[in-house]
């Protein structure tokens, strides 16, 4: 199992719940920068699984065009299954920054300081 797959894995809670929007914001002093960094956090984890699913699936792939030769593999089927089962990149990016576990720079504030 990845290393991405064990942390996903750990004690996230795969299904939507709400947030308080004082405590997103409360990181950051300002609502939409913390929106705004967990949805580039959401993409990272997302482009991450969605390469890591590819590699995995690439090992049954078939390189024939044979017809007769398709038919349904338990263990990528089982691959599958367990990667729709994770939880959504937004509600993991959302854990990960309210427990201060994402690291993010404002650029702006640097250029003024």
């Amino acid at each position: 199992m990845s290393k991405l797959r064990r942390q996903l894995s750990a004690n996230t809670v795969s299904v939507i719940e709400t947030k308080n929007l004082a405590d997103i914001k409360a990181v950051t002093g300002n609502l939409y920068e913390s929106i705004s960094i967990i949805g580039k956090r959401a993409n990272q984890i997302n482009v991450s699984l969605k390469e890591e699913l590819k590699n995995k699936l690439e090992e049954f792939a078939s390189h024939t065009d044979n017809l007769e030769e398709v038919h349904e593999n338990k263990e990528q089927i089982e691959i599958s299954r367990a990667y729709e089962k994770m939880p959504n990149a937004a509600i993991l990016a959302t854990q990960e920054f309210l427990e201060n576990k994402i690291y993010y720079r404002n650029n702006d504030e640097d250029l003024f300081r």
